[in-house]
């Protein structure tokens, strides 16, 4: 199943690449682990925000394909 990231979910995934170009770059392990691991966090919530934001758009469409067709 396909989806578009929303607004929301791309500004997650900017931040989540812009961590992994920070972790690529340092020499402290630990800390690269870390950096890695919440751009994982980033990634995640981008898709779960897509949805989100895909579901609410869904939800207006429906509320205003209502409105039209009352009386």
């Amino acid at each position: 199943m396909t989806f578009q990231i929303s607004q929301r979910g791309k500004e997650y995934l900017e931040t989540a690449q812009t961590l992994l170009r920070a972790a690529q770059t340092m020499t402290d392990r630990a800390i690269a682990s870390q950096l890695r691991a919440l751009a994982d966090d980033y990634q995640q919530r981008a898709e779960k925000a897509s949805h989100v934001d895909a579901a609410k758009a869904l939800v207006r469409s429906a509320a205003n394909a209502e409105r039209e067709w009352r009386p």
